[in-house]
């Protein structure tokens, strides 16, 4: 059966559920270079680098990028590339939120304080159970 979807991005759930943001940027930065144009890519790599911008303090960042991560992931609801987007809109705005209202915050705040986990919703096909 040929693969659907680039290994990366597979990957990218992987890595994304065990809190690993920066390898999940250099995860879809490969597929992304070969489709500048391809704002849905564009939108998973900064919603993973918004989060690691978080993780080391840097709330401006974190909410520029996660601003732009929404951005380009509205465009593409309800689902495209068999990623339920509604609910990944939802997570954004609930981490939106919870940025404490300032630039940045000392590392160890950050830690002590983390942004939740989030569980990306895929579509199953007949054919991949």
């Amino acid at each position: 059966m040929a693969e659907r979807y680039p290994e990366q991005y597979d990957q990218f759930f992987h890595k994304f559920d065990a809190g690993e943001y920066y390898e999940c940027h250099d995860l879809l930065e490969e597929i992304w270079m070969e489709d500048k144009t391809n704002k849905f890519l564009q939108g998973l790599l900064q919603l993973a680098v918004g989060l690691y911008h978080y993780e080391c303090g840097n709330v401006k960042g974190a909410r520029w990028m996660l601003g732009n991560a929404r951005k380009y992931l509205t465009r593409y609801l309800p689902v495209y590339w068999d990623l339920k987007l509604g609910p990944v809109i939802s997570y954004i705005d609930d981490c939106m939120r919870l940025l404490p209202d300032t630039d940045s915050i000392p590392y160890e705040e950050a830690k002590q304080k983390p942004l939740p986990r989030y569980r990306f919703e895929r579509l199953v096909h007949p054919d991949e159970t």
